[in-house]
């Protein structure tokens, strides 16, 4: 008999992790005013979401999107002072054993180190629990800062998809990223 994992039971025990600087949790509405700090920076959001406006904003969209369907969505929090620094998320298609991660940080944390970090933890995550054979992530081409967060965690070019979407009504090439589990096993033996 085959044994077959159930991975939203999987998520749900693993709401909290925890890296060397970093607390990756669950979204809350206490979070509305931090996150309407980079939410509401047209540097930090131009590849990502719809500026947000005033922090009743926020507050329903963290609603809407974090707590209404909260496994594999974590708030990035600094162990040191316990402020809420942005958002790493994953997405799995149980069909496939496959996942999608994406993120976003507070540009006043950016090249820290923060969101590579927060990232290999959920890779940890879906290749050690979930057991996922593969992760991959999707960046707007121009978006140099997210492309170099997943070369430092290992994720290699798979594709390049050229007038992939209109984003902001700007036309966007998207390159997608992956890593499998055989290399980021290879990744762990070179640590």
């Amino acid at each position: 008999m085959e044994i077959v994992l159930d991975r939203k039971l999987i998520l749900a025990e693993n709401q909290q992790l925890e890296t060397e600087r970093l607390w990756l949790r669950p979204v809350t509405l206490e979070d509305a005013e931090d996150m309407f700090e980079y939410a509401s920076d047209e540097e930090t959001v131009a590849y990502v979401f719809p500026l947000n406006q005033e922090l009743a904003e926020t507050r329903k969209n963290i609603a809407a999107y974090f707590m209404n369907e909260p496994l594999g969505k974590y708030g990035i929090e600094l162990k040191e002072t316990n402020k809420f620094i942005g958002t790493v998320d994953l997405r799995v298609d149980e069909v496939n054993a496959i996942g999608e991660i994406g993120y976003t940080l507070n540009k006043a944390f950016w090249g820290q180190g923060y969101m590579p970090e927060a990232t290999k933890e959920l890779l940890r995550l879906c290749f050690e629990e979930l057991n996922l054979m593969r992760v991959f992530a999707i960046h707007d081409e121009e978006n140099l800062k997210s492309g170099r967060v997943m070369e430092k965690v290992g994720m290699t070019i798979e594709g390049v998809t050229p007038n992939a979407r209109i984003c902001k009504g700007k036309v966007v090439t998207d390159v997608t990223r992956g890593l499998t589990k055989e290399k980021w096993l290879e990744l762990q033996v070179k640590k």
